[in-house]
């Protein structure tokens, strides 16, 4: 076999291995998450929504639609959904009144923060149960992983 032909090989066998094995991972950690959470699970859509205006405060409802792949009128719904939750405040643009920013609340940095809480002590307590190979293979993933997620993402235009 040749060696291009093996490595395409190699790259559909990792492929397969990663797309059957990170949803099962994300759902695991999404029922650990569940079973500590003491609030009302959120539907994913409003989830994305909250995790992304958590990272860019001041994100317009257009971009957050762009980064969702999102319609905006879709966008704008949920953000209407979070904002009577309490969870989302929208403020109008000082140079065009049609442009929203979009600001988490109080209530919503202190639930992420204690998804984030939750999810990181289910995620160490796995990982001690590793063993130091898997442990140091995981880590050296990480760089490769990010790599990946960022071809994987759509872009601009």
């Amino acid at each position: 076999m040749s060696s291009s032909r093996a490595a395409r090989k190699d790259v559909d066998r990792v492929a397969s291995a990663l797309a059957a094995s990170l949803p099962t991972l994300h759902r695991s950690l999404d029922r650990r998450i569940l079973q500590d959470f003491p609030h009302d699970r959120l539907p994913e859509a409003q989830i994305a929504l909250l995790r992304l205006v958590a990272e860019r405060d001041g994100v317009t409802v257009r971009e957050a639609a762009h980064e969702l792949l999102m319609q905006p009128n879709n966008v704008s719904a949920l953000v209407s959904q979070l904002t009577r939750a309490g969870l989302l405040e929208r403020r109008g643009d000082a140079a065009d009144r049609r442009v929203a920013h979009l600001h988490t609340t109080a209530v919503a940095r202190e639930r992420i923060a204690e998804v984030e809480g939750i999810a990181r002590r289910h995620l160490a307590a796995a990982l001690r149960r590793l063993t130091g190979g898997e442990l140091d293979a995981l880590g050296s993933a990480l760089g490769a992983l990010n790599s990946l997620d960022t071809s994987l993402r759509p872009t601009t235009g």
